[in-house]
C-alpha cells in the first residue's frame, strides 16, 4: 500500500549520482518495484513536520496551523504528531511556530526510528541517542517520553553539537545531557546501562531521493564498506551499552544493503543467543521488508523482520530501520569514562531555601507552579555564575562526572534588578501561566514578530518580565517592561 495523494509531478533527477544510485540498487527489486520506484521517483517529495506535544495540543493546533497558513496536510501514516504538508501558501520555515519550536520540520522517513520503541513501561527512562545531531530524532524521544528520565545526546562532530543544542533548547527540552565523544565508547563506558539505545548512524546517505539535509554523491565500495566497519563498531556499542530487556533502534538514510542489512548481520554473529530482531510488519501499514540477500551475501532470515522503505513503498525518502531487543546479557571490555564534576566547571546546586525563593518568585509573579514542574520532569535546580539551570537529577543521580556540552534547561538569571526568567522557560511554559501575561492585538502581534517594541498603557510594574501572547493563544516568549514600553525579547534566530 502506498500513499495516496494527489502530487504534482516533476522530473526526475537526472544527475551522475542518482542514475548510478538505481543502477545499483535495481538487481535488489522485482521488474514491478522497480517500475514503481521510477514512478515515485517522478513526483515531489513533500515536506513534512512534527508537532511538539511539549508546547500545544498537536491534535487541536496542527489543523488550526493547516487554516492559519493555507497548508494541505496529510498523516503520517506511522507517526501519531506527523504531517505530510503537499501545498503551503505560507512556508512552513517562514511562521513564528516553527521559530518556536512547537514543530519540527522532518523528512518523514526519519519520522519512523523513534516511533518503534516500546515505552509503555518506562516511566523515567534512561536512554542514550549515540549520534544525536542535528537533533530531531531526540525531540521526538523527548516528546514520545514526556521529557521524562534522561536523553543522552551524543554526537562525535564538534562541528554538529551547536546545531543540536539550538534544536534541543527551542524544542524545550529539559531532561537530556549533550555529549561529545565518540559513539564507539559508550559500551565500555556504560555497559548494561541504559534502557533505550538509539542509533541512527552516519552513512553514505544513498536514498535515492535528492534532498538539501541528503544530497546525492558519488560514492565508493570502499567507502561504502568502511562506513558499514564503523556503523558495526557503533551498533557493538549501543548494544553493550543497553540493558538486557532494553531495545536499541538501528537506522540510516541509505538503502546500500552493506550498511544495512549487513550490519544487523554481524550484529548476530558478533553476540550469539542475545539478539532478537523484532519482525516490523505489524508496525507499518504496508509491507517493507529488509533484503534476504544481496548479490553472492545472504543474510540470517531475521534480519528481514527490519523495515526497507524505498521511496515507493510510502512515498518518501530511502531508509532502514530496526529494532532489536537485548535478551541476554553479553560480555566486552569496560573502561572508566572520563570524569569532570560540575563543580569544576563552576555550576553549584541551589541551596534549599534559594531553591524556595525561587518557586515563591514564580507563584507570585506568574501563577505557576515551578515546584510541581520539578517535581514531576524530577529535576533540581543549579547556579553558573549569575544564571540559574533546571537540571535532571537522572543525570546527577547517574552520570554527573560525564563531561557535558550542555544540561537541561536555563531557568533565568540574575541581576540588580532581581530574578529575570530566561527565553526558553518562557517558551516551554508560558502557556501555563496566569499572571504578569499580556495578550496583544493584531496589530500588536505584527509589529511584535517583526521584532518591534510596544507602548504600554496598561499598569505592569518597570522591570517586570511579561509572558507575551496573540489571538491565535500562541506563546510569543517574554518582553520587558521599560519605561512605558515593552521591550521585545522575541528571538532573532
Amino acid at each position: 500500500m502506498t500513499r495516496k495523494k494527489k502530487r504534482t509531478p516533476s522530473q526526475p533527477s537526472t544527475s551522475a549520482p542518482v542514475d548510478d544510485a538505481l543502477a545499483r540498487f535495481q538487481p535488489l527489486l522485482s521488474a514491478g518495484d522497480y517500475a514503481a520506484l521510477l514512478a515515485e521517483l517522478k513526483r515531489p517529495l513533500h515536506a513534512a513536520l512534527r508537532a511538539n506535544p511539549l508546547k500545544c495540543d498537536p491534535a487541536a493546533d496542527t489543523p488550526a496551523w493547516a487554516t492559519r497558513y493555507g497548508w494541505q496536510l496529510e498523516p503520517v501514516p506511522y507517526c501519531p504528531d506527523g504531517r505530510w504538508v503537499t501545498a503551503a501558501e505560507t512556508p512552513i520555515s517562514a511562521t513564528p511556530e516553527h521559530r518556536l519550536g512547537y514543530y519540527y520540520i522532518q523528512d518523514a522517513a526519519s519520522m519512523l526510528p523513534p516511533e518503534l520503541f516500546d515505552f509503555s513501561a518506562a516511566n523515567a527512562p534512561l536512554i542514550l541517542d549515540l549520534a544525536a545531531s542535528p537533533g530531531g530524532k531526540t525531540t521526538h524521544l523527548s516528546a514520545r517520553t514526556g521529557d521524562r528520565g534522561l536523553i543522552v545526546a551524543n554526537d562525535s562532530s564538534a562541528d554538529r553539537i551547536t546545531a543540536l543544542r539550538i534544536v534541543l533548547a527551542t524544542w524545550g527540552s529539559i531532561n537530556n545531557a549533550v555529549t561529545h565523544f565518540p559513539g564507539e565508547k559508550f559500551g565500555a563506558w556504560y555497559p548494561e546501562t541504559f534502557d533505550y539505545v538509539l542509533l541512527d548512524a552516519p552513512c553514505s546517505m544513498q536514498g535515492i531521493r535528492t534532498t538539501e539535509s541528503h544530497p546525492m554523491r558519488a560514492i565508493s565500495e570502499r567507502e561504502i564498506n568502511s562506513l558499514a566497519a564503523r556503523q558495526a563498531r557503533l551498533l557493538a556499542s549501543a548494544f553493550c551499552a543497553l540493558k538486557p530487556g532494553g531495545q536499541v533502534v538501528y537506522s540510516t538514510c541509505t538503502l546500500t544493503p552493506e550498511e544495512d542489512e549487513g550490519v544487523l548481520d554481524a550484529l548476530l554473529r558478533q553476540f550469539p543467543g542475545a539478539v532478537q530482531i523484532e519482525d516490523l510488519r505489524q508496525r507499518l501499514p504496508a509491507p517493507a521488508p529488509a533484503l534476504s540477500a544481496a548479490g553472492a551475501r545472504s543474510f540470517d532470515p531475521v534480519v528481514q523482520g527490519a523495515a526497507r522503505l524505498w521511496p515507493h513503498r510510502f512515498g518518501t525518502s530511502g531508509f532502514f530501520a530496526a529494532l532489536i531487543t537485548k535478551i541476554a546479557p553479553v560480555a566486552a571490555p569496560t573502561l572508566e569514562p572520563p570524569a569532570r564534576p560540575l563543580d569544576r566547571t563552576g555550576f553549584e546546586p541551589l541551596r534549599p531555601q534559594e531553591t524556595v525563593a525561587i518557586e515563591q518568585f514564580f507563584r507570585d509573579s506568574y501563577g505557576f507552579n515551578l515546584n510541581a514542574v520539578m517535581e514531576s520532569q524530577d529535576l533540581s535546580l543549579w547556579r553558573r555564575g549569575t544564571r540559574l539551570f533546571a537540571f535532571p537529577n537522572a543525570y546527577l543521580n547517574r552520570f554527573a562526572s560525564l563531561p557535558v556540552q550542555s544540561l537541561g534547561l536555563p531557568l533565568g538569571e540574575e541581576g540588580p534588578d532581581g530574578f529575570q526568567m530566561a527565553h526558553e522557560w518562557a517558551a516551554r511554559f508560558g502557556r501555563h501561566f496566569s499572571n504578569n501575561t499580556i495578550t496583544l492585538d493584531a496589530d500588536q502581534a505584527a509589529a511584535w514578530l517583526r521584532g518591534e517594541d510596544l507602548p504600554l498603557t496598561n499598569g505592569y510594574s518597570d522591570g517586570a518580565v511579561l509572558a507575551v501572547r496573540d489571538g491565535f493563544d500562541r506563546n510569543l516568549a517574554r518582553g520587558k517592561v521599560q519605561a512605558g514600553r515593552l521591550k521585545n525579547f522575541y528571538p532573532r534566530r
